[in-house]
């Protein structure tokens, strides 16, 4: 593994070509976007797609998000682009939406899933669209971390969790989005979000001027038309417990009084300050930012459980939810 650290802002063009030529030749690449580190791979090259689901312990039946420099490139990949991918495309892109569509014949089985739809987006991170740029052709990424375990939004974290098993690490610092992309299904009738993220429904509704729906769990070991899609994701390797406000305190004071080493995530529960007790700001995108970052420090900490204050059910809040109920399960 060779670690490169490039300027978020400028990246050095050398060592884009470098990370490009890599992937080219059917290797690993982590990278920073706007969201998380991606993990990527040539998309239409199978052996290197597989590559992916090896170094992570991806499950197959998970498919991986196509990345691509343009919406006009999207169409490489994308069999059938309709208005309102059309339309989302315009708003939301470069950024952290992903659409899924259905998917061209030369877009390998194993990034799919299987499945007849492919998930696709345009990043705004300067780094990946620098790469993407230089390789001239469609990056398969899913986060750059053992499958079902914390995101990584640090080149450190994908170090410490895949190690040797990439090529090249772009450290590109922390990235500022912090949780993955919102994925909307538009292959349909009406638009379905089947991954919240820091885009709310309300706004995807304005854009697209049709009602969304939100899609649920799919049955175990049944393809998912979407990442992000398994009952238990996102986790810290610490148990994560979610408690309302007034709860929290207690609840910390209980798992200490039976050995654990406990940590705290809080918004505005009343709680004694500790060294693993950590306040997070009352506003979903910064929330969001620091997320991970969070949880990866309480597990460097030594703590053995995380109580988090429960935040809000709707609104931007609920790619936030979607994470920390995911990795309490």
């Amino acid at each position: 593994m060779e670690l490169l650290r490039v300027d978020p802002r400028q990246p050095d063009p050398g060592v884009i070509l470098r990370a490009a030529d890599v992937i080219r030749g059917g290797g690993l690449v982590a990278f920073p976007t706007e969201t998380v580190y991606g993990l990527g791979a040539h998309a239409l090259d199978p052996a290197a797609v597989e590559r992916i689901y090896e170094a992570k312990g991806r499950p197959s039946y998970n498919p991986i998000i196509v990345h691509v420099a343009t919406a006009e490139q999207a169409h490489d990949v994308v069999l059938e682009w309709n208005e309102t991918a059309e339309r989302l495309a315009r708003a939301f892109w470069p950024g952290p939406m992903t659409l899924v569509l259905p998917k061209r014949a030369n877009v390998p089985d194993n990034v799919t899933a299987g499945l007849t739809t492919v998930a696709v987006r345009v990043p705004a991170h300067p780094v990946a669209h620098a790469l993407l740029a230089a390789a001239g052709v469609p990056i398969a990424a899913p986060s750059a971390n053992k499958s079902m375990q914390l995101s990584p939004t640090m080149a450190a974290h994908v170090v410490a969790s895949l190690g040797d098993a990439v090529d090249i690490v772009l450290d590109g610092g922390p990235t500022w989005v912090g949780i993955e992309s919102t994925v909307v299904d538009v292959s349909g009738d009406r638009p379905v979000v089947l991954r919240p993220g820091t885009i709310s429904l309300e706004q995807i509704e304005a854009v697209a001027g049709a009602t969304v729906t939100l899609g649920g769990v799919a049955p175990a070991d049944a393809p998912r038309p979407s990442p992000g899609m398994l009952d238990r994701h996102y986790a810290p390797r610490a148990r994560l417990v979610l408690a309302d406000s007034t709860d929290v305190g207690i609840r910390v004071e209980l798992e200490r009084t039976h050995g654990h080493r406990a940590g705290a995530v809080v918004i505005s529960a009343p709680i004694e300050p500790s060294p693993t007790t950590v306040t997070m700001p009352n506003d979903p995108a910064e929330y969001a930012a620091r997320l991970y970052a969070t949880l990866h420090a309480l597990d460097d900490a030594g703590c053995d459980v995380v109580v988090v204050e429960r935040v809000p059910e709707s609104g931007l809040w609920l790619g936030v939810r979607d994470r920390l109920e995911r990795a309490a399960r």
